[in-house]
């Protein structure tokens, strides 16, 4: 995927060139520096309670480069877990960002909506 240039410069200054993409257990891939990543996982503890964390963000994560064109390789055991197809977007998280098959975000958001709804 080509990350937008309006936030690739900003994703290269903070990361200097090295990324962590994470799959997420929310549906979606989860793209930061890798100076971030390792800060977080630095604060898991080593019992059960983080177990289903370290899962995800250990076992289930990757340190792809960024091109000189700005693209991001999504490699295919995540893009599966994501369930990315053709269409992607890239949402803008405070430290981080999302990516989401745009299928699979709509789930998410009508999920969401009724959810705060009191629908479940």
């Amino acid at each position: 995927m080509t990350i937008p240039t309006r936030y690739r410069d900003a994703l290269v200054s903070q990361s200097k060139g090295v990324l962590a993409l994470i799959e997420s257990d929310d549906g979606c891939l989860l793209l930061m520096a890798q100076l971030l990543w390792s800060e977080k996982v630095a604060t898991f503890g080593g019992g059960d309670a983080d177990s289903e964390r370290r899962r995800f963000w250990l076992g289930l994560s990757d340190t792809p480069e960024m091109d000189s064109q700005g693209r991001v390789l999504i490699n295919p055991v995540l893009r599966d877990g994501a369930h990315i197809q053709r269409d992607v977007i890239l949402l803008g998280v405070g430290g981080h960002f999302e990516i989401w098959d745009a299928m699979t975000l709509e789930s998410h958001k009508q999920a969401v909506r009724h959810r705060k709804r009191g629908g479940g």
